[in-house]
């Protein structure tokens, strides 16, 4: 392991001004999402959707890394650059997914566990040929009735403190994605709570297993209120109290924190994350690593139409630099209809 190389990277991954797109949804999510805009999904469409992303001239200012699936990091942009190669060449580091999916934890109803251990470590050895300096491994916490359980906590903190050190020992920086899942009717407290638990566990098991922790960063969720929740916390209280959990739980040592977007509207995960960075104060970089956040409008706007791409570069750039704004705690709302 040469922790100089992790260090680099994971500083480069949260650099100011700058977050983590993450383009890694797999054929079965990219599909159903294409099919319901009408947007036929083969290899190349999901290619060129990809570099519509990868070529928008925002990408270079407001996008420090990108997250990578399979099949994309194997295809090449149109002038025919590796797509590692050519994120590289504008100063984005590339990334990967390598869990192989959430899938249902024995004995434990209504809940999940994250698989892809096997074999990892010789993926992860080709995937750094190919280009990634990062990887992903998303577990996922529900949030019900009796649960989420100590044994589920327990396997996917474990998963993620395995994942981690195998990366860190094949020179990749990993990205560890613990996310509470904002489902439910539950109370911003329920989750507050809940967040606290699962962190606490997280970094219990990386010391455990002996992951550098100057070499990760850290995907949580935010503390929201649960979607179907009577009672909606506002932009301020959601701030605070994810600031609150995160300083509780997390040590210093961790360089960045890159907060996934969790089924937020794109508005709300820009708002929640310029207001954490007004509060300042925080010992970590407090950045994004958002998917459908930056991608929605996109998407919508493309349509699969070629003749929609400037226009559909245009609405991704607009949300990477609101984006790139909230780093700062420099966005206001009014730019949003201003553009």
């Amino acid at each position: 392991m040469d922790q100089d190389a992790l260090r680099s990277i994971a500083a480069a991954m949260v650099a100011p001004g700058k977050g983590i797109l993450a383009a890694d949804e797999s054929h079965g999510t990219i599909t159903k999402r294409f099919e319901a805009l009408g947007i036929e999904s083969s290899e190349e469409t999901r290619r060129r959707y990809r570099e519509l992303f990868f070529s928008a001239g925002a990408t270079s200012e407001t996008i420090s890394g990108v997250i990578l699936y399979d099949e994309t990091i194997r295809q090449s942009a149109s002038d025919g650059t590796p797509f590692p190669a050519y994120l590289g060449a504008r100063g984005v580091v590339p990334g990967i997914k390598v869990d192989t999916g959430a899938k249902d934890l024995p004995g434990h109803p209504g809940e999940k566990v994250t698989e892809g251990l096997d074999g990892l470590r010789e993926r992860l050895a080709e995937y750094h040929r190919l280009g990634a300096r990062f990887a992903k491994w998303r577990a996922v916490i529900t949030i019900g009735e009796g649960i989420p359980s100590r044994g589920c906590i327990e396997a996917n903190a474990h998963g993620l403190a395995r994942y981690a050190a195998l990366c860190q020992e094949a020179g990749i920086v990993p990205i560890v994605e613990p996310e509470v899942l904002m489902d439910g009717a539950h109370t911003i407290e329920r989750c507050q709570q809940v967040t606290e638990e699962t962190l606490v566990e997280v970094f219990r098991q990386l010391h455990v297993q002996g992951v550098l922790l100057e070499g990760i960063v850290l995907k949580p969720n935010m503390v929201v209120s649960g979607a179907e929740c009577a009672v909606q916390a506002s932009v301020e209280e959601v701030a605070a109290r994810t600031l609150d959990t995160l300083r509780r739980c997390v040590p210093s040592a961790v360089p960045g924190i890159a907060f996934l977007s969790g089924g937020q509207s794109d508005e709300d995960a820009t708002a929640h994350l310029d207001a954490m960075n007004r509060i300042g104060t925080a010992p970590w970089q407090l950045t994004f690593s958002y998917g459908r956040a930056l991608q929605a409008a996109a998407m919508r706007t493309w349509g699969g139409q070629e003749g929609n791409l400037p226009a559909a570069t245009a609405a991704f750039e607009h949300r990477a630099r609101m984006n790139g704004l909230a780093r700062a705690g420099r966005y206001e709302a009014a730019m949003e209809s201003a553009t």
